[in-house]
């Protein structure tokens, strides 16, 4: 039985986590580096051998999504200033933030319309190629097109991926799994949208429901996947190859900020705000961002104040060895991408000296931030993506934020820092649920 009292000693701000209070928790062993964990060691090198996998499937994904034919088979998002939506939160919220505030679409990436075409579909593209490469599929100096043939389909088809999702990774994967051939599996949770269910199945994917929770899913689903010699779990709580497809985003915005004239240095803060759910990809962009820039990005995590699940293993200590429903906590919340109990071990780790810190928000300003966002600049986001609003809010208006700028000689530079908020979901989302959202008000 975990013992609650003795955890809040050792982390006191899981007292206020526990009572569901909104908060800022930094980080005692951020060091601002680029430091690894030995036992993880993954270099920059990593990142730039995935970027290069993702080239090379650029003409089989312009064949198989013609939406991707604009940026050359890239599955990238636009990097768009939201000057009014700044004034909005300053205004309405006091936020008393300076800089400039900038949005990451990966609300709008081509295939899958989240954050998780990033890293989903890298490591199914991965395991693809493996397989191809395996089985004389493919060749040195082949064109990776000729995997949308008939032959490689039929192939891949005696093959299973399977994964377990909230939601948005399923999407990922069982969109990615069924073009190239695979049968594609997702194990969702009760939290998943029916919506997102109703894509996959149209797209030819199974679809295995559960009345659990995002842990169970994914336990379900590896357990079936261990079980078919000729099945591939993608593990969102441990992939190596999930997070390296995330951290190459960090490459990607290096050059939009370039192309924005916005430099990252000593002089010029940057500062990014990331949704969190089990934290991969929250994880493998903080990991690109810090491998380019050191330590002149300050990346923070969002999760919701009933599934900060991040939040809890790496205040304690615990990692995965910990879930939110350890100390009081439901773990279920409005934002369904977010409704995370037991955080990735892999990740906290990876965090520990390169993670700022985490912000909680109320399920009611996830709404809130949906439509200031709407009015302001008719950019529409899923309440999961919203999340990402609280951490410019909260920064220069909390003492803790306004702490951790002092500790580490921000103060004087914040007039020049750029805030970026990473929108992680939202363009896929049916009108008769944009609606929905835009009409729901709550309380907590």
């Amino acid at each position: 039985m975990m013992n609650v009292e003795t955890l809040t000693e050792r982390a006191p701000v899981l007292d206020q986590v526990r009572a569901g209070t909104e908060v800022l928790w930094l980080n005692p062993q951020y060091t601002g580096g680029r430091e690894v964990p030995k036992d993880i060691p993954l270099t920059a090198q990593d990142i730039a051998d995935a970027d290069s996998r993702l080239q090379r499937f650029a003409p089989f994904l312009q064949l198989r999504f013609p939406e991707t034919r604009a940026r050359n088979g890239l599955i990238e998002s636009p990097l768009t200033e939201i000057s009014c939506m700044h004034t909005r939160l300053n205004e309405k919220y006091a936020a008393g933030l300076p800089g400039r505030l900038l949005l990451k679409q990966d609300s709008h990436l081509a295939i899958a319309g989240s954050i998780k075409a990033r890293g989903g579909i890298y490591e199914v593209l991965k395991h693809a190629e493996d397989l191809a490469l395996e089985h004389g599929l493919l060749m040195p100096g082949d064109g990776y097109d000729k995997l949308a043939d008939a032959r490689s389909r039929d192939f891949f088809g005696s093959y299973t991926v399977q994964v377990g999702s909230t939601g948005n990774l399923g999407m990922s994967i069982g969109i990615m799994a069924a073009a190239l051939g695979f049968h594609a599996v997702v194990h969702m949770s009760a939290d998943a949208r029916q919506w997102k269910k109703d894509l996959l199945r149209s797209r030819g994917v199974t679809v295995m429901e559960y009345g659990a929770d995002y842990s169970e899913a994914v336990k379900q689903g590896r357990s079936l996947s261990d079980a078919d010699p000729r099945s591939y779990f993608v593990d969102d709580e441990k992939s190596v190859d999930l997070f390296l497809g995330y951290a190459v985003a960090a490459r990607r915005l290096s050059v939009q900020l370039e192309r924005l004239n916005i430099a990252v240095d000593g002089a010029h803060p940057l500062f990014v705000y990331l949704p969190c759910g089990v934290g991969g990809a929250p994880g493998g962009i903080t990991f690109g961002l810090k491998q380019l820039y050191g330590e002149n990005v300050h990346c923070f995590f969002v999760e919701p104040v009933q599934a900060p699940c991040m939040l809890v293993g790496m205040a304690s200590g615990l990692h995965e060895q910990i879930s939110v429903q350890d100390i009081g906590l439901t773990g279920r919340t409005h934002a369904d991408g977010l409704a995370v109990g037991r955080p990735s071990g892999l990740v906290g780790r990876m965090m520990e000296t390169m993670l700022s810190g985490e912000f909680t928000v109320r399920d009611g300003a996830l709404y809130e931030y949906l439509r200031d966002l709407l009015e302001t600049e008719e950019i529409f986001l899923e309440p999961s993506a919203c999340a990402a609003f609280q951490g410019p809010v909260r920064l220069c208006g909390s003492e803790e934020g306004r702490r951790y700028l002092a500790e580490n000689g921000l103060a004087e530079k914040i007039e020049r820092a750029v805030h970026i908020a990473w929108a992680t979901g939202g363009s896929m989302v049916p009108e008769e649920i944009r609606e929905e959202y835009r009409g729901t008000y709550l309380d907590g």
